[in-house]
């Protein structure tokens, strides 16, 4: 099985992961909704050392069912793409892209509580597409080429057009995929190379190759080669036999 093959390849945790990390996040919106409502406050409080705690916090709490909406579907899809196309490295992708994201708004943020997961889906958007495009795979980069079209307009949210947004969170987000990126620019999916692209390729000993005659024409059924060498072993003691054999009768 090829590297290619090994690595693009459906498992049921492709699906399951990113579906039990977002339903974990609606969990947690329920219980605070229903029963720990003082949990909200548990973001990234910028340049406050209490506020440290909310870069693994932030990403599971969400001001209401809208900002939870908005999060997740974009949340899964970006997760199930990268357990598919990067599984070795998922795992790692998303524990970093958290705690990379969060430390960001945790120096650049404004004083306020930054809340929700769409650093992560930054991190993932960003991490995807630069990936991609340096892996230069066709697959990926068609990939890439399809995370630009479905969100590149979050590219915006990434500055302060909005009151109320997290812009820092965002950016954060941005700029840890693309570290990311190049952290784990290696461990991408060699695009296949043909036996032609060898360096060590030679046409004399490519068996397809010698079906067609200097012409260009196309042989079906080659004849079996066999060496002058061998052929005049085989003649020679037959000849000499005949000869003396001749000669006595005679």
């Amino acid at each position: 099985m090829s590297n290619n093959q090994q690595q693009f390849r459906y498992s049921t945790g492709v699906i399951a992961y990113p579906l039990f990390f977002v339903l974990s996040i609606w969990i947690v919106f329920w219980a605070q909704v229903r029963f720990f409502p003082s949990i909200k406050r548990l973001g990234v409080y910028p340049q406050k050392l209490e506020g440290l705690l909310g870069i693994f916090t932030s990403p599971f709490i969400h001001a209401d069912i809208e900002h939870l909406y908005h999060n997740s579907i974009p949340l899964f899809i970006l997760s199930v793409a990268l357990f598919y196309f990067y599984r070795k490295i998922s795992w790692k992708v998303l524990f970093f892209g958290i705690v990379l994201s969060g430390l960001f708004t945790w120096i650049i943020g404004r004083p306020a509580n930054h809340i929700g997961a769409s650093g992560l889906v930054y991190v993932l958007v960003s991490f995807i597409f630069f990936k991609g495009i340096f892996a230069k795979h066709y697959r990926l980069v068609a990939l890439s080429l399809i995370i630009v079209f479905l969100y590149g307009s979050l590219i915006w949210y990434a500055f302060p057009v909005k009151e109320g947004v997290s812009w820092e969170g965002h950016l954060g987000g941005l700029i840890s995929g693309l570290v990311f990126a190049l952290i784990f620019r290696k461990a991408i999916a060699k695009p296949e190379r043909y036996v032609w692209q060898q360096p060590d390729y030679n046409e004399d000993d490519d068996p397809f190759l010698r079906h067609f005659d200097e012409n260009g024409n196309f042989i079906e059924n080659l004849e079996p080669e066999i060496e002058e060498e061998q052929i005049s072993e085989d003649i020679e003691p037959n000849y000499n036999y005949t000869f003396k054999e001749n000669k006595d009768k005679s």
